[in-house]
């Protein structure tokens, strides 16, 4: 019997199989508000069967956005915004989940077909904030060290944004913790070169994201599921560890957090990733000994493959 096109149970929740749409920018709307293109691209992969289709990364803050067209949920006018295209991906079967995201260093770009690279405060962009003033790549403008007072409010701009979403009928929150955007510049020893209560040990690193995750379950069901995605790996020497994403992980389930989505790399702009069919796979199967469950990501591109990782309990 195929594990890949069963039900999954989490919480009060039921996925109806196993295929989750990964948030994946589309850099298409205006303000933080969606357009037409999001009911098209969202409602299509609801239609077309997925269990669950996680919606891009979502700003808590404007100046949380990657570039200015993306998705945002940092106003109560947002929630009447996203609700219908909330209510069609449960009209089709599937269940719909948000991404809260902070972009941290790695905010205030263009959009990719204009290039990507970093706006000038002259020309539409705006100042970053990290961990450290260490930019993301040369060239770039030093981004605002995050001060330790203004760390509440970054806590509570995430547990705002997650009251919202459960206004607008998601079912599930992603905290995204991943990819070299503002929680994972925390997590990282390359990043975060602190020395107050977010920087140093291990547990001064996770501290940021422990308080936005606590603060997140002040506010979103006990019975709608929590995940949180990490980079599991920098893939550079010094960096992020899976023995650290394992430890988190058993941490973050403590907090109530059901499921971690292990990816990679994103936050050292020199890192040599080794892509192949699969390569993120392995972290998947390593965080899962935590005992929480995994869900994996990357170069995953038929149900063949994706059966096989279930079968082999890898996810």
């Amino acid at each position: 019997m195929s594990i890949l096109f069963s039900p999954l149970k989490i919480k009060g929740l039921t996925l109806k199989n196993r295929v989750a749409m990964a948030p994946m920018c589309q850099y298409s709307s205006t303000d933080g508000f969606p357009s037409g293109w999001h009911m098209v691209h969202y409602g299509t992969r609801a239609a077309g069967g997925a269990g669950l289709v996680i919606q891009e990364a979502t700003a808590v803050l404007p100046e949380g956005r990657i570039t200015p067209g993306d998705m945002g949920i940092w106003s109560d006018e947002h929630i009447a915004a996203l609700k219908p295209i909330v209510d069609f991906i449960h009209s089709q079967g599937a269940v719909a989940g948000i991404q809260l995201a902070h972009a941290g260093r790695k905010a205030s770009c263009d959009l990719p077909w204009k290039g990507g690279r970093q706006l000038e405060l002259t020309n539409g962009g705006w100042q970053t904030i990290a961990p450290s003033s260490i930019p993301f790549t040369e060239g770039d403008r030093p981004p605002a060290e995050l001060g330790e007072g203004d760390a509440g409010n970054l806590v509570a701009a995430f547990r705002k944004a997650a009251f919202r979403a459960k206004a607008a009928g998601y079912k599930v929150i992603e905290i995204h913790s991943a990819h070299g955007y503002l929680l994972q510049e925390f997590l990282s020893p390359l990043s975060n070169l602190r020395t107050d209560k977010y920087g140093g040990p291990f547990e001064n690193r996770i501290r940021l994201l422990l308080e936005v995750t606590e603060a997140i379950r002040t506010v979103w069901p006990s019975e709608n599921p929590l995940f949180v995605r990490i980079s599991s790996t920098e893939w550079t020497e010094g960096g992020w560890s899976v023995e650290e994403s394992v430890k988190l992980a058993g941490i973050l389930k403590e907090l109530d957090v059901d499921l971690i989505d292990c990816s990679s790399g994103g936050n050292i702009a020199s890192a040599k990733i080794p892509f192949s069919p699969g390569y993120q796979v392995p972290f998947a199967e390593a965080v899962r000994k935590a005992g929480i469950l995994t869900g994996a990501v990357g170069l995953i591109t038929s149900s063949f493959q994706a059966e096989s990782i279930l079968q082999e309990c890898k996810a």
